[in-house]
């Protein structure tokens, strides 16, 4: 039985569809996307979207929780997966990282391990595409909202056990270049497929500039936790500026970053290279109050979330309002914010062969949305996981 969403304006996001139709394969695939009236004949269901916007799945890349869950609970651990994949979808986001860190290496190969089958099975919700180390391999003096007394430098031995437990489902780590044999073991990991991130970071310019012609290919919260651009020390974030193929995260909460250096960032890499992220923690998508992240008590008020010292701990936003922000804060047309939320996590990943975009023979992990980024359905590899009453 073949699925037809018609009547829908399509971002691919590489072109515009209006009036168009999507049919979706029982497979999950995508069999057609055109005008309505050329659709070929099907059996199966008719879904109108009623004018609205159908986008690629958002992609999450670096995301701690959300909705009272915390990833990397290991006594929790699936059911907490599971709840997080269900919640998420209303986001209209159909696929994430878990981003975790833990007190001992032993700790992390672990909740690595306990992961891996979790993955395997699947979820009921948005899809898990894997892990995000963010730590241990950190610079204290960035640890923003880290426990400092899970961070140590980098270790050969250490990384090999991290490689070994994760068997291919270790997607991307933040590490910071300036350590003690932090080259070596970048090179392990990105021998592993493993994508190397600068975070929590005081490299200079030199140095971060070295590290992107190397193992490095990614920047963590561009602007958080790393050393900023100065005028006689540019920093990793000068550093960031001035790469030609370095992609970068953005927490477009507009608590992380200031709407005018998101349009710096935007306009020096360009929509093709800027990844939109949460990095939310467990009150994500919940009221105002006291959580908790990485053993510390962490306050939500007024959408910041802070330490008791102010430090800001992880964001309370979501994918879809991020990309809002961005498409109207930022200057860049909703389909380029969409991109940026889509296609470029999904290039990062070495997904985007199946994931990021809308084309015949891709998964059909859609998302229907308003000029808004209100979500009014998400669908993951073909099966309708959130669907708002107003479609019918």
């Amino acid at each position: 039985m073949v699925l037809t969403l018609k009547n829908a304006n399509v971002i691919t996001p590489y072109k515009k569809y209006k009036q168009s139709a999507i049919q979706v394969s029982e497979q999950g695939m995508i069999t057609y996307l055109g005008p309505m009236q050329n659709a070929p004949p099907a059996e199966g269901e008719t879904l109108d979207i009623a004018g609205r916007i159908i986008i690629p799945g958002l992609i999450d890349i670096h995301v701690h929780g959300g909705h009272g869950i915390t990833f990397g609970q290991l006594e929790t651990l699936e059911d907490d997966l599971n709840a997080y994949s269900e919640w998420v979808v209303e986001q209209g986001v159909t696929g994430f990282l878990t981003s975790i860190t833990a007190p001992t290496a032993e700790e992390i190969r672990d909740l690595i391990q306990a992961y891996v089958p979790l993955f395997e099975k699947g979820t009921s919700g948005a899809e898990p595409l894997g892990i995000h180390l963010e730590g241990p391999f950190m610079n204290i003096e960035k640890k923003g909202a880290q426990n400092p007394a899970w961070i140590r430098d980098p270790s050969l031995e250490e990384a090999e056990m991290y490689v070994e437990a994760g068997q291919g489902w270790i997607r991307q780590m933040t590490m910071a270049p300036e350590l003690p044999h932090a080259k070596e073991v970048a090179a392990l990991f990105r021998k592993a497929g493993i994508v190397l991130s600068i975070g929590h970071s005081t490299a200079d310019y030199e140095t971060a500039v070295d590290a992107l012609k190397g193992d490095w290919s990614h920047i963590t919260h561009t602007y958080n936790a790393q050393t900023g651009l100065h005028h006689r020390a540019p920093g990793i974030v000068g550093a960031t500026l001035v790469s030609e193929k370095a992609t970068a995260e953005l927490i477009a909460d507009e608590v992380h970053v200031h709407p005018g250096a998101m349009k710096v960032l935007t306009r020096c890499l360009g929509t093709d290279r800027v990844v939109l992220v949460t990095d939310a923690m467990t009150g994500a998508g919940l009221p105002d109050g006291d959580y908790e992240l990485l053993g510390f008590k962490i306050t939500v008020e007024d959408g910041k979330a802070t330490q008791e010292d102010g430090t800001i701990a992880g964001s309370v936003t979501v994918l879809n309002r991020c990309v809002e922000n961005v498409s109207k804060d930022v200057g860049v047309s909703l389909a380029e914010a969409v991109k940026m939320a889509s296609l470029n996590p999904a290039r990062v990943l070495g997904l985007s062969n199946i994931l990021g975009s809308i084309g015949v023979g891709k998964d059909a992990s859609l998302t229907v949305i308003d000029e808004d980024v209100n979500v009014y359905l998400t669908m993951v590899k073909g099966d309708i996981v959130y669907k708002d009453p107003q479609l019918g």
